[in-house]
């Protein structure tokens, strides 16, 4: 199911916030914020997890990597 969101962006210089603000901090201009609806697809998550496998520790082997002494 789609979950709708709102954004407001400033129609001077395209700063975008999630909240309304009545001067832009992108420009300084006051009330130039208009709101932008859109929807996000919560499906993503569950389409992120179902390709993830599981793999035991034993099962993962070790590689060699050089590291830089930073002195601190």
């Amino acid at each position: 199911m789609a979950k709708v969101s709102s954004i407001f962006v400033c129609s001077n210089c395209g700063y975008e916030s999630s909240k309304w603000l009545g001067k832009c901090p992108g420009c300084n201009e006051w009330n130039s914020f208009y709101e932008e609806k859109f929807s996000k697809k919560s499906d993503t998550k569950n389409d992120k997890n179902k390709s993830v496998i599981p793999v035991l520790l034993n099962d993962i082997q070790k590689i060699q990597t050089t590291r830089v002494k930073t002195r601190f």
